[in-house]
């Protein structure tokens, strides 16, 4: 078997964290990370995103909300599309802090209201977008017209400081009245005032990104993705490979994958972790991925059964390790801790 697999925010941000990283016990992982071949690859976009298109060859202008929208069961068509989130923006010791779909709890009435509020209005005003939310966090803005801007992707900024929400740009003047007219109409709507009243944070704006087409003629490069995150989905759709859940364990991987299939996993358990800054979670998230899926891939690697592909964004750049058999008889080789490796990012980081 040939195994892609996709583990956001593997490493954990902070080196200097003693107590979050010294005392993490993981040495299948530890093997894997220090008999591999790494690479780290300094990308403008270090998001779970840009992960996520990178394993299927799209790496510069990925239109991620069409594909979002197909991996969601959503015909994009050839209209134009970009991402636009539900979020929550605050000022917290002047800096502007935002706070995502999922971390406000964001419900479906909520949503199916807002949505229906800000077509209602555009349409009145003759402009030719429509929204649609194929989640209560996740929804999408047909275009009016084809727009060429670049902003990171929600999952890169979700807990984090926001400098602008839009390029200062003449291409995107009308995009940036649209999202204030769009600002102006959620603060007003009395699904936001209940919210208020109940001490609950509002949905006060939208996190534009990913604009594009549906895009066509993509290889196919594995023959089974398993993931529940829509932009994997989405890309399985489009190369025309077989889509499944995400395995509970490497050995339950095993028993539905074919020996000499090329599979791509991508695991999430990490990322929101990260996002909000959980040390916590993150640990136990480690442990859990040590125990169901480093663990038995470390001995089929080593048996020959495995070719191991690990990749990982991360605040360091987009991450990746080969691991073949022979790399893990390596016995003279130590295995690593993962503290070890986040010093070391951190030290050769500009």
């Amino acid at each position: 078997m040939r195994l892609t697999l996709l583990i956001p925010e593997l490493i954990w941000p902070e080196p200097g964290d003693r107590q979050t990283l010294d005392g993490l016990a993981t040495p299948a992982l530890g093997a894997l990370l220090a008999r591999g071949r790494a690479c780290v690859e300094a990308a403008t976009d270090n998001s779970a995103d840009a992960l996520i298109a990178a394993a299927f060859g799209l790496t510069d202008n990925v239109p991620y909300a069409p594909l979002r929208l197909l991996g969601e069961g959503h015909d994009p068509g050839a209209h134009h599309w970009a991402c636009a989130d539900p979020v929550h923006l605050r000022i917290h010791q002047e800096r502007l802090i935002l706070a995502d779909g999922r971390t406000i709890a964001i419900d479906a009435a909520e949503a199916g209201q807002l949505v229906r509020h800000l077509n209602d209005y555009f349409a009145e005003a003759g402009e030719a977008i429509e929204f649609v939310a194929t989640t209560p966090d996740r929804w999408h803005l047909r275009l009016a017209a084809p727009a060429d801007f670049r902003t990171p992707p929600l999952s890169a900024m979700a807990g984090r400081r926001v400098d602008r929400q839009l390029p200062e740009e003449s291409g995107t003047a009308w995009l940036r009245r649209l999202l204030n007219e769009a600002q102006m109409l959620l603060h007003v709507h009395p699904a936001n005032e209940a919210r208020t009243e109940a001490g609950r944070l509002t949905i006060n704006s939208l996190w534009l990104w990913g604009p594009g087409q549906l895009p066509a003629g993509l290889d196919q490069s594995f023959g089974a993705v398993h993931s529940s995150h829509p932009l994997a989905r989405g890309l399985a759709k489009v190369t025309g490979t077989a889509c499944a859940a995400v395995p509970a364990s490497f050995a339950e991987l095993q028993q539905a994958a074919p020996a000499d299939g090329r599979i791509l996993v991508v695991i999430e358990d990490l990322l929101r972790a990260v996002q909000y800054e959980d040390s916590d979670a993150w640990q136990q998230g480690i442990r859990d991925l040590e125990a169901r899926w480093f663990e038995p891939l470390a001995a089929a690697v080593r048996s020959g059964r495995v070719e191991l592909d690990l990749q990982s964004s991360t605040i360091y750049g987009l991450l990746g390790w080969q691991v073949r058999r022979g790399d893990l008889w390596r016995i003279w080789q130590r295995p690593t801790t993962i503290g070890a490796i986040a010093a070391r990012l951190a030290g050769s980081t500009p």
